[in-house]
């Protein structure tokens, strides 16, 4: 795992003021039951940082002028955070005593992370194995059109180096407790156990199509003699989370449903609302599937059985409303329909027909939110498909935006928000992502696209072709 000593070493300055600040401007700050969190935000996106414990806010820490925070947290529990600042959050392990510091740079969130401070070596640990599993994303889309042997050999060889980083760090630092060293197998191994998981579904998609079917035998889960999938604890951290909703997915379509059929998504809730203990937890999984399951299908053509399934199992209230909501919406805006027209507001505070923005071309109108996307993730996606497709316009429409609030990445001039009187509110009652896709004529041809969906490229060029 590469550290990033360069950054740590430009970061020695702030580490003297924040060991100066804690050990004369706190008063009882050597009392033993005191733990420090603190750091510099670059580019803050708000005035504060949240620390979580679990799913529980623990404290709110406020930037000062200098974009510094710093807090102490008396009778810390070891164990297994997260801290939140706007809408990015990144893992940390704490300890009774610590006195971590953290320095990021919000426009390369996780790239920019460093830690110092006691408890920085396993902290920057972490972090480093967060970047190499964002890092296999890019390795096992290629790896996944290999044949079953050779796909699990590549996994044990990757398998095998990590485990390696494990037994350095663990002969280095034998004074660390089980607990941290447990997370950190975790960090190194279940991302890649997910990607075992993930290969049935993920080779028979890309496979070439003269490629004879293949089987996958019982050695190729040896990872599952070595997984634990009663950690609800840790549900909401990154590696385990993913590796247990992976191996649910398997499961299911292991028993014969096709991935993008609704008797997938039926059978995937249930099995989560067997399989997964914790209440919290059980909740969230539910809605994230219910709702990835929807987007996915990039269509106003809702399953039922899917959404009632969903409604009875959950016993979060809000998520339920929240679903019903999204529900609803679907219900508006069909295709072969003809654009009502409503106003948005340009980055002048200008209002603007959606009409006459959109009269004469093929559109794609993207309603986007912060609070379920993020900027960055929307402008990749809509520079992409604007080289994809270079005759349609993109239009995007902030929901509940003002004069300030926009994605950098795109032209400013393509890019309005949504004020609390226009008459698109109608149709985004649950604040949630929608993409409208609309002809020449002003007709939709899909009322409730999405631009994560591998769906919306067919459905962009039928409208193109049409």
């Amino acid at each position: 795992m590469r550290l990033r000593l360069n950054m740590i070493e430009r970061f020695s300055k702030l580490i003297a003021i924040f060991t100066i600040t804690v050990f004369m401007s706190c008063t009882g700050a050597t009392e033993k039951d005191i733990t420090y969190f603190g750091g510099k935000i670059i580019n803050p996106k708000c005035d504060h940082v949240i620390l979580y414990d679990n799913e529980v806010v623990l404290d709110t820490f406020y930037l000062n002028q200098n974009d510094v925070f710093l807090g102490e947290i008396p009778a810390l529990n070891e164990g297994l955070y997260y801290f939140k600042h706007g809408n990015e959050h990144q893992y940390i392990y704490l300890e009774p005593q610590d006195s971590l510091l953290v320095r990021l740079n919000t426009w390369d969130f996780d790239e920019s992370l460093v830690f110092s401070g006691k408890g920085a070596e396993r902290n920057n640990l972490l972090i480093d194995c967060f970047l190499e599993s964002e890092k296999d994303d890019k390795l096992f889309y290629k790896l996944y059109k290999l044949p079953p042997n050779e796909f699990r050999n590549k996994v044990d060889s990757i398998e095998e180096t990590r485990l390696a980083t494990y037994d350095e760090f663990d002969k280095k630092n034998p004074e660390e407790s089980d607990n941290y060293k447990d997370i950190l197998k975790i960090a190194l191994t279940y991302p890649l156990y997910s990607k075992v998981e993930n290969y049935p579904m993920a080779h028979s998609a890309i496979k070439d199509e003269n490629e004879a079917h293949t089987e996958v035998n019982a050695s190729f889960y040896s990872h599952r003699s070595k997984v634990s999938l009663d950690k609800d604890s840790i549900m909401y951290f990154y590696a385990y989370r993913d590796f247990v909703l992976s191996h649910l997915y398997n499961k299911v379509n292991t028993a014969g449903h096709d991935l993008d059929s609704d008797e997938f998504t039926v059978s995937l809730l249930k099995t989560i609302a067997n399989e997964v203990n914790n209440e919290y937890t059980r909740n969230a999984v539910l809605r994230q599937t219910m709702i990835g399951h929807f987007y996915r299908k990039s269509s106003c053509n809702v399953n039922k059985d899917a959404f009632n399934t969903y409604l009875k199992l959950s016993s979060n209230d809000s998520d339920k409303r929240l679903i019903k909501s999204l529900l609803n919406d679907s219900k508006k805006l069909h295709k072969g329909k003809k654009i009502y027209n409503f106003k948005v507001k340009d980055y002048n505070k200008t209002d603007r027909s959606i009409k006459t923005l959109i009269k004469g071309k093929n559109v794609v109108l993207f309603f986007w939110n912060p609070d379920y996307v993020s900027r960055e993730y929307v402008g990749a996606r809509v520079k992409y498909l604007s080289r994809e497709f270079p005759s349609v316009k993109f239009i995007g429409v902030k929901i509940d935006g003002d004069g300030k609030d926009r994605i950098k990445q795109l032209d400013i001039k393509t890019q309005y928000y949504v004020s609390p009187n226009s008459k698109a509110n109608e149709f985004l009652s649950s604040k949630m992502p929608r993409t409208l896709l609309i002809n020449k004529k002003g007709i939709i041809t899909n009322g409730y696209a999405a631009l994560s969906s591998r769906n919306i490229y067919g459905q962009i060029d039928k409208m193109i072709k049409n």
